[in-house]
Formats: C-alpha cells, structure tokens, sequence
C-alpha cells in the first residue's frame, strides 16, 4: 500500500517528534544563541524520526547548499517501512527562539513519495488566504492594490478591516506602502512566515492575508498545512542569478516564472505537525514546571482534514529525554 493510508497513528508519532524538538530549543529561549537552539532542535527531531516505522526522505531540510551534517536534503530516516517523503524545520524562528519572541514553531509534513516540490533554498513570493476565501482566483503578479481590492470584493471585508501579514524587513517597504495605501491593516512580524500563513485559516488569528517573499522551504511547509486546513497559498520562486536557477533545475524546477499554488507545492496524502516553542499566534509556546514540560501541538492530516490540538506533559527525567535538555 503506497498511500498514507498507511497508518493513520503515524499523525500521533508525528506529534511526538515535533514536541521533542520544540522542547530541545527551548532551553534556549532568550539566550541569545540561534546556533544552539536549532542543533538542539535538529538533534531531538532527528532521533526521534529515526525511530519511527518509516523509509523517509528529507526533501525539505536543514539546508540546500550548508552541507548540514543531519536532517540534510536526501538524508534518509527512519527504521524502514512504507516511504514517505519528509518536510521538516525542527526550528521555525531561531531568531525569535534566541531573543525570545513569538511564534517560533518546530514542524513537520510527511507525504507519500513526490507529494512535496523539492523547493532550492531561496526567496519566494507568496500570497495566502483562508479557506473561507478558497476559490478566489488572484494573479500573484498583480499590483498589491489590485490584490486587495480583489480580496475585499470577493470576502465582502471592508478594505480598511482587512489585516495583512507581512515580514518585517526592508525588501518589503515598497510592499507595506502599498498595503497602506489602501487602508488595510497591517500586522509585522520579525520572523515565522510558516505559522503566519497558517493562521489565515485559522479563525480566531485576526490575519486575513499574507503577503510577501520569505525561504521556498517554508513556502512548501505552509502548503503542507493548508492541504489539512484548507485555504490557498499562490508562490513564486525568484531567482537572483543564473546560479541559483542552475540549482533549481538540478532538482527538478524547470519553468523558470511559474507560478506554484497549494497542490503544486503539496500534493498527495499529507500529514502535518507543529509545536510551539514560543507563544504565538497558533499555538502556545514550552512551558517547563519543577521538571515537567507543557507543550502544545496541532496535528492535520489531508485526506480527512481531521485537525487536533494536543497539550501534552513531559516527565523531563525520563532517562531517554533528558539528554536533549541541556
């Protein structure tokens, strides 16, 4: 059997792996070192996909060009059974982690073989909405003015009560002008594109677009989720050199202007885990008491768009734990 349908536990032992992970970079929290809150991540992530019954490959990793020693693109893990294809940040905002902000998240996607776009390690535009909104059609090139009038018509939201979500960073000025200029709201945020284009299909999160450019891998992350949740995420891959072109065609990205959507960047039977390090907008962050930590995580699974929040508590001296907590 080639489909996840393969077992539908293997959502619950996703969860495991993003809570260990999330856990690990916790200790880091506001220390100020990004370097030792992802290796922490990576290392508990790591051993704990290393445990699962699964032939997995990482599509989507630490890193297309670093050499990164674990969770590298191609790494296989895993005990062995059915194959899967694996997506993966065990950190989500290491700058957020070491300066203890919000909205760092460490995630996991896991579909069957070629359900996700082997994405290079670089910018992409994108542009997300709900599901409420999902069969709105936008051009992606479109002015942002253009995009948010089309978005208001169709949502039947005033302009000014729209809120969109956009990356604080200087490529973005002309972006937030624009935006402005509407007289929609904005909301900043230093890091985290994963979780902010989540929280458009999530009710209660306030954000109704986002917009912007931030890491394709990301991009292909959030499509993961969206598959579960419903909503739409439309992208485009920008190439800033031939080089950097060369290397997409080397792993599968022929066209160089397409435009990517949802089911073009996650396709397939898809599973998708989060756990929140720091508090955020999704999901609270790791809360650690007289040696017990609190996590909580949101588990999705595409073929039943089954969500669940799960708030767990973890005994931190359990012998097998307590070596990533240091």
């Amino acid at each position: 059997m080639n489909s996840l349908l393969l077992d539908r536990n293997l959502a619950l032992e996703a969860v495991r792996v993003t809570e260990i992970a999330a856990i690990a970079s916790s200790f880091h929290m506001g220390r100020g070192n990004e370097k030792a809150a992802d290796q922490s991540a990576v290392n508990a992530m790591r051993d704990f996909l290393n445990d699962l019954d699964i032939n997995g490959k990482v599509v989507i990793g630490e890193g297309e060009r670093d050499k990164a020693p674990m969770l590298y693109i191609g790494e296989k893990v895993g005990k062995g059974g059915v194959n899967v294809d694996i997506a993966l940040d065990p950190l989500e905002g290491t700058t957020i982690t070491a300066q203890g902000g919000e909205n760092a998240l460490s995630v996991l996607a896991i579909g069957e073989e070629d359900s996700f776009l082997h994405a290079p390690d670089i910018y992409m535009k994108k542009i997300a909405y709900g599901y409420k909104y999902e069969n709105l059609e936008i051009n992606i090139d479109d002015e942002p003015k253009k995009i948010i009038n089309d978005f208001s018509k169709y949502s039947k939201i005033r302009q000014e009560n729209i809120v969109v979500c956009i990356l604080d960073r200087s490529r973005h000025n002309d972006l937030i002008d624009n935006v402005r200029s509407t007289g929609a709201r904005i909301k900043l945020i230093p890091d985290g594109d994963v979780s902010a284009v989540i929280a458009t299909s999530m009710d209660d999160s306030g954000i109704d677009l986002y917009m912007g450019t931030g890491g394709s891998p990301e991009g292909v992350l959030a499509a993961a989720a969206l598959r579960c949740l419903g909503g739409k995420i439309y992208t485009k891959l920008i190439y800033d050199s031939d080089e950097s072109f060369e290397r997409a065609k080397k792993m599968g990205v022929l066209q160089k202007n397409k435009i990517y959507e949802t089911n073009d960047l996650a396709k397939g039977d898809v599973m998708f885990s989060a756990t929140g390090v720091t508090d955020g907008t999704l999901l609270k962050g790791v809360r650690i008491i007289d040696d017990i930590a609190h996590t909580q995580s949101v588990v999705m699974r595409s073929q039943t768009s089954t969500v669940r929040k799960i708030s767990a508590k973890h005994n931190l001296n359990i012998k097998k734990y307590r070596s990533y907590f240091q």
